[in-house]
């Protein structure tokens, strides 16, 4: 027997499922012309290799979710594309930048220079006509004055400037009749992108050639500068000087070697490669930053592991009075976030007025210059970093010394063995080994550590007599960071081809960190 309850709570599903039959193909459809545009869009920007990825990942996505084939891997292909938009499509199109002289100098492309020179022009002086503009109806009649007596010369047959871009050339006649009152410059402003798309056609009995819009009260006859060569040179009027495109300097560039700015973006190959090598003005710093950074890194984890597990032993000694006070207070400098430590540190060091200084004046009679000394500047920035590392690696030990039997320590006892020798036989032997990947995590870590940088020191002071300012705390991130976006001409080529160094040490690290996982495991 059929029961009518039940019949009734399926129809709801049924019709869901039906709606669900019905949209499908159209929803599919649609988005379908929406990954055909999007990826005509990106070939249209001229950037045809990612529009051919775009439509490659687009069709892998319909393939795999419109076909039974494809079930497996449904589940799957959310996380690989995922990973290809944000980590390899970043990844290559930085290395891509780092053969380039993509720079604040070279933003553009060579048609896009091309194009940009050929625009340029200059107003005819002699020839600049003022001119009103005058209501008649919904439609505008433009005024031409004479420019030496003021008097009406030429106007125009009634424009509908409503609509800017429907009417582009304007055949000027005889001003005869009189006109209403001229429109006042609020009312000249609201039309000011229709008059931009005007030009003015005068008799030829005049002389004069077309007619252009130069500003809100003037039109004028325009002088081209630059002239198209057939071998895709340019020409400047004024002087006659040809200038071709140069794909060593990016440049239009004359026989003299003058160039045209703005540049335009060339591969240049290995040359960013190459530069943080040979170029010797470069490479010193380069050099001195990168072995800071290794230094940096090393220190920091080095006395911070040593800190860290130093206190969780001694946490871990049940016989201590107040150990959970003890605790959460060395657990606080983890517990702030890292950005207010870094700015509170920063006043603590400062020379004239932070507390630190203050002490040491008042035991040795000495103010040390922490942000101006490059030594001191250094050591500043490893006791903040490790003040701030400290409790992560005292958090891990602790939990690592709970797993070691307590028979090995009694063991110990009866055998007469001391503090040093349990902590050097036992405790650090069986705690440094399922440490060791975390260690070299925190080194990866502080290798980019670019928040301690940029908030205390901001990587003063700097090298003196450098091609590119560089500082003497940066490290490659913080100095790459500058190179792009800051006052090193915003060179794209070169910080690109730092990170993608930065990338392979990281990476490099990264298999030694997996390796020491497995051996830790084994």
């Amino acid at each position: 027997m059929n029961n009518p309850v039940a019949n009734y709570s399926r129809m709801p599903a049924t019709l869901a499922e039906r709606i669900v039959q019905w949209l499908r193909w159209p929803l599919t459809a649609l988005a379908m012309l929406a990954a055909l545009y999007l990826s005509f869009m990106i070939n249209a920007a001229g950037q045809q290799v990612w529009a051919v990825g775009a439509l490659a990942l687009f069709s892998a996505g319909f393939y795999i979710y419109l076909s039974q084939t494809g079930f497996a891997y449904r589940y799957l292909f959310p996380g690989i594309a995922g990973m290809l938009l944000f980590i390899a499509f970043p990844l290559i199109y930085t290395a891509q930048i780092g053969f380039t002289n993509y720079s604040s100098a070279h933003l553009l492309s060579q048609q896009r220079v091309r194009s940009y020179l050929l625009d340029q022009h200059q107003a005819v002086q002699a020839q600049v006509q003022p001119f009103s503009l005058h209501a008649e109806g919904q439609r505008f009649r433009l005024l031409l004055s004479d420019p030496e007596t003021a008097r009406p010369a030429w106007v125009s047959a009634p424009l509908d400037l409503n609509k800017p871009g429907s009417v582009s050339r304007v055949e000027m006649q005889a001003a005869s009749a009189s006109l209403p009152l001229p429109l006042p410059l609020r009312d000249l402003i609201a039309h000011r992108d229709a008059l931009m798309q005007l030009t003015l056609l005068l008799p030829a009995s005049t002389g004069l050639d077309e007619l252009h819009y130069l500003g809100l009260r003037e039109f004028g006859p325009v002088k081209r500068e630059w002239q198209a060569l057939d071998d895709g040179g340019l020409k400047r009027l004024s002087d006659g000087q040809v200038y071709q495109p140069s794909l060593r300097s990016g440049y239009f560039e004359n026989g003299a070697g003058e160039v045209q700015q703005p540049g335009f973006k060339v591969s240049v190959g290995w040359q960013n490669y190459t530069r943080m090598l040979l170029d010797a003005d470069f490479r010193g710093p380069f050099l001195a930053i990168f072995i800071w950074t290794v230094l940096f890194s090393l220190l920091t984890v080095f006395c911070a592991t040593a800190i860290g597990m130093l206190l969780a032993v001694l946490l871990n000694w049940e016989d201590l009075r107040f150990r959970g006070v003890y605790r959460t207070l060395l657990f606080l400098p983890y517990a702030v976030p890292g950005f207010i430590s870094i700015l509170v540190f920063k006043g603590l060091f400062n020379q004239n007025f932070g507390e630190i200084n203050a002490i040491l004046d008042a035991l040795f009679g000495v103010k040390p210059a922490w942000f101006a000394d490059p030594l001191l500047a250094k050591l500043m920035l490893v006791i903040v970093n490790v003040w701030l590392g400290y409790p992560y690696i005292m958090i891990l030990c602790a939990g690592l010394l709970k797993a070691i039997p307590a028979d090995l320590y009694e063991a110990s006892a009866v055998a007469g063995a001391g503090p040093l020798t349990n902590f050097f036989k036992i405790t650090l032997p069986l705690v440094i080994k399922p440490l060791a990947p975390l260690l070299v995590s925190a080194f990866a870590f502080n290798f980019n550590n670019f928040v301690l940088i940029a908030l205390l020191t901001d990587g003063r002071p700097d090298f003196l007599s450098t091609k590119i300012p560089a500082g003497q705390t940066d490290i490659l991130v913080s100095y790459t960071y500058r190179i792009a976006f800051k006052d090193s001409g915003s060179d794209f080529g070169l910080a690109a081809a730092i990170s993608t160094l930065i990338f392979i040490l990281v990476a490099a690290l990264s298999l030694i960190n997996l390796r020491l996982m497995r051996k830790a495991q084994s």
